[in-house]
């Protein structure tokens, strides 16, 4: 790949056409997996880990996330954590509300 006057590497049609390419191809094998009779919890492991690559893909590629300075990444991933610590919180009172539904 060319560099531009900054360093960054040339983002063209070309590399969008790619990472389209690649996240139709990892949403095909998580829609693939659907039809296989898995593990819950095989299931729940493997679509995760296809969806935190494709979230990758687009943070990378789409937000332009990938040319932006360490401190930024930095600050994302606390955020992160924090909102799955927050859900880690919330999701059993969810769940027990569910239960205690009237049907």
């Amino acid at each position: 790949m060319e560099t531009t006057h900054a360093g960054h590497a040339e983002t063209g049609p070309k590399l969008y056409y790619l990472t389209w390419v690649w996240l139709l191809t990892l949403t095909a094998i998580e829609v693939t997996l659907a039809y296989f009779h898995l593990p819950v919890r095989l299931m729940l492991f493997l679509l995760m880990g296809l969806s935190i690559v494709k979230a990758a893909l687009i943070m990378a590629h789409f937000m332009h996330l990938r040319f932006e300075r360490l401190s930024l990444v930095v600050t994302l991933i606390p955020a992160m954590v924090l909102c799955i610590a927050l859900l880690a919180v919330f999701f059993p009172d969810g769940v027990r509300a569910f239960r205690l539904a009237v049907r």
